[in-house]
């Protein structure tokens, strides 16, 4: 009698323990070994008088937590640029681009968490009307939250806050170009939506 009063306790505690796992994690959060998926789709289109502009980006990117509260990931993409006066084409630049990032989390199992992150993007343009490829790199440091809706979905939104970026204008002796920026633009924060396995 004495082992099954004992199996039926030990197995109310373990059932019980799930229980409050399952109520802690049901609102979302990330822990070590999740795996996310986020990205961009981007089509934009502008016109004045005939003059026109498309542009175009599809970049996925995946992260996965090495730690509780450390993920890191990449990306790759592509991006396509075209512009013309009604007359003749003035821009028709397409390229690929590739990346990674790091990012640390400061509360990853809340349903509402902060991270910092920082990227570095390599990205190959061919300018089509010039007939040259052009290099770019871009190296960031941003500040971002994610705010789970259900266990799987959470809105994320970031800001960058220290930025650099050198394009090498298609070398063969071009001067490069290096843009350095530093304070977060409240008027260009980034939304999307996370998507955790």
């Amino acid at each position: 009698m004495k082992k099954v009063l004992l199996s039926a306790v030990a197995l109310l505690t373990i059932g019980f323990a799930n229980a409050q796992e399952e109520a802690t994690t049901s609102n979302g959060g990330f822990a070590q070994g999740d795996v996310f998926v986020t990205g961009a789709l981007v089509f934009g289109s502008s016109s004045t008088g005939d003059a026109k502009s498309n542009s175009f980006e599809i970049a996925p990117q995946v992260g996965y937590f090495v730690t509780e509260n450390i993920a890191i990931g990449g990306k790759i993409g592509y991006m396509s640029m075209k512009a013309d006066n009604g007359s003749f084409d003035t821009q028709d630049d397409a390229g690929f681009g590739v990346g990674a990032f790091g990012r640390y989390y400061f509360t990853p199992s809340n349903q509402f968490s902060l991270f910092g992150q920082l990227g570095l993007d390599y990205n190959s343009m061919e300018n089509k009307l010039a007939d040259f490829k052009y290099n770019v790199i871009d190296a960031g440091l941003g500040l971002g939250m994610n705010y789970f809706v259900s266990s799987n979905f959470s809105i994320e939104a970031g800001v960058a806050v220290l930025g650099f970026s050198s394009n090498d204008n298609g070398g063969d002796g071009a001067d490069a170009t290096t843009n350095f920026g530093f304070g977060g633009d409240w008027r260009a924060v980034t939304f999307g939506v996370n998507y955790k396995f």
